[in-house]
Parts: structure tokens; sequence; C-alpha cells
């Protein structure tokens, strides 16, 4: 078995593996992870048979997302998901923290691997949306070119780390999905979405208060096109994940984010409300 970096020739691949999965990541988006000069994508190569992936995003200064972890249906239980892990961590040893977002199926491997919880965040989904009256985004202004550096300003602090990158291509992929307030030119709270293979991803959302994320996030359903949608909540946003409930929401699984090395970018978890997704961060 050769664990090996992913190439451009290997996506139809991933993107075979991830969509066989149920998971919801485009080709455009293994492309983006595949596209960082910091970023490490490898694969599980046995005998010219691709059996497995792993991926890491680079926020800098030194935090590296891990994420689609995956293996071949046919493959599993032969120890491929550990030495995907194993490999990812030893070329990520420049970086001071590591940090994932573990499905149920994969959180006993990670704790053995040295991984420790820091805490729940929720799946949610709603295939048939309520009528949202009244929730207009023109309290908004439309994230672009001129006012993302006041979104990246913010971000920075409450996420913990730079999500530039990440942020740029979510702005520049999906802009009817990213909208920010404005408060004397800080960014009281902002949202990002993007389209993705079974459903319409909202995420990240970040605000110094419930008042500003719900309205954003409000406005964003009231603008979707039809066709399910998801989003990943925090566990301790309890009034949130009841207000989403309201809207016909509903909890499909946990993810339990976690972290090797240190937890030095952790941000401010209070004021972070949607993840941009378990690949992501």
């Amino acid at each position: 078995m050769q664990i090996r970096p992913l190439r451009v020739q290997d996506l139809d691949f991933a993107c075979a593996l991830s969509e066989a999965e149920g998971w919801n990541q485009t080709e455009r988006d293994w492309k983006f992870l595949l596209s960082g000069k910091n970023n490490v994508c490898l694969i599980a190569d046995e005998g010219g048979r691709l059996v497995g992936t792993a991926t890491a995003l680079f926020h800098p200064p030194g935090l590296a997302w891990i994420g689609m972890v995956l293996v071949d249906r046919q493959m599993r239980g032969q120890g491929i998901g550990r030495m995907l892990m194993s490999e990812i961590i030893k070329r990520l040893d420049h970086c001071k923290s590591l940090k994932l977002d573990a499905t149920p199926a994969g959180l006993s491997l990670y704790r053995k691997l040295g991984f420790k919880d820091e805490f729940t965040i929720y799946r949610m989904t709603n295939s048939s949306l309520h009528e949202n009256q009244g929730s207009s985004l023109d309290f908004a202004l439309r994230i672009d070119k001129n006012n993302i550096i006041n979104v990246l300003q913010s971000d920075k602090r409450i996420f913990g780390s730079d999500r530039s990158i990440l942020l740029n291509y979510l702005m520049e992929n999906e802009p009817r999905r990213a909208y920010v307030v404005l408060d004397a030119d800080n960014a009281g709270g902002y949202i990002f979405g993007r389209t993705g293979l079974r459903y319409s991803y909202i995420g990240p959302a970040c605000g110094i208060s419930l008042h500003h994320v719900i309205k954003l996030i409000a406005g964003v359903l009231e603008s979707h096109p039809g066709g399910p949608i998801a989003m990943d909540v925090l566990q301790d946003k309890g009034e949130l994940i009841k207000w989403l409930e309201h809207q016909g929401f509903e909890i499909q699984r946990p993810f339990t984010r976690m972290y090797l090395k240190s937890n030095c970018y952790s941000g401010e978890p209070g004021f972070q409300y949607l993840i941009s997704g378990p690949e992501f961060g």
C-alpha cells in the first residue's frame, strides 16, 4: 500500500468516493483543496487501485484542517484509514495545531491517534422549507472584494486563524449567499454558503449576537431557489437550533470537533454559529 500525494488525474476517483459515501463535496471543492500550495492531499494506492483519501486545508499561521478521510467500502477494516491519518499527521508536523470534525464512524480512530474532543456540532437539514415572510436581506451588504477585508478581520479573531483563502473562495463562487452586517466598519455578523452535490449548504455564519445571525440565515433561506439545504450548528447554540427546528430543519447526526497537539487557535466559539463544513473548518 502506497500513500502518495493526490494528483489532478485522481480527482475522478476522489469525487466518486465521496459521492458513494453520500457526502456533499463537488469537483470544484476537491479542486480547491488540491490547489492550495500549503495544503496536503493524499491518496491510498494499492498497486494502481485507488482506495482512500485524506486532505488538510492550511489556515495560517499554523492550523491544518483535516478532512475527506474516506476509504473504499470494499477495502475497509484493513487499517487504510489509520495509514492515511498517520501519514498526513507526519506531513503536518510543522503545524502547531491539527483539527477535524469527526463523524461518529471516525471518532474511535481519531481518539486512538491522540485527538481530543473540543465540542459537538449538529448537522441539520431541510428538504421543504417553510415560507420566511419578511426576511429580506435589505439590512445587510453583499460581501464583495471591497468589504471582505472587514469580514476577514473579524473572522480571524472569531475563528482563531486566517480563513481568507477559504472565504474568498466561497465569496467568488457563491456571491448570492455571502452577506455582512457592518457596524462602524466592523463585521457585526456575516454568512456564506455554497452549492453542494446533494444539497445547498449554509455556513460559515458568525456574529456578535444571535439576532444578527438569525436575520442573516432567514434572509438566505428566503432567497433559496428550492431543493434540500443543510447547515452544521454548534451544539451550544440552543436558541438557534430551536429556531431552525421551527423552520422545519431536523438534526441528522453529530460531528465532534477535535484537535491534536494544541488548541491554540480556538478563537471565540461564543460568536461561531455555523461552521463552513467538516472538510473546511
